[in-house]
């Protein structure tokens, strides 16, 4: 069974960079052809797909996001990260990484961590 998990402070300032990581267990980041995604939900609207990496350390990113979000992975610790440059308060949302699997589909979710940005 695969598992991810989310860490990473609750509360970041403006104009701060938003860091979190997820750490997977149950199965390798490295295995062929599976995605890793982090995907965010601000209070009241709808999931929001920030971008992602792949089995080969391979990044994709949401257009909107791109010139400030950069995801990389640690195969030694089997993680991946995320970083978000630059946050306003507009970024405050409870943020989740996620599995894309070989069914075209995300399959396996972490339980999601909030951030606040606020000073």
């Amino acid at each position: 069974q695969v598992q991810l998990q989310e860490s990473g402070p609750g509360l970041v300032e403006p104009s701060q960079t938003l860091s979190l990581a997820c750490t997977v267990s149950g199965g390798s980041i490295t295995t062929n052809y599976y995605w890793w995604s982090w995907i965010r939900q601000p209070p009241g609207k709808g999931l929001e797909w920030m971008g992602a990496i792949n089995y080969s350390g391979t990044t994709y990113y949401s257009p909107s996001l791109k010139s400030r979000t950069s995801i990389s992975r640690d195969p030694a610790k089997n993680q991946f990260t995320l970083q978000l440059n630059s946050v306003t308060p507009e970024d405050t949302a409870k943020y989740y990484c996620a599995r894309y699997g070989l069914t075209y589909m995300y399959d396996y979710w972490g339980q999601g961590t909030q951030v606040t940005v606020s000073s």
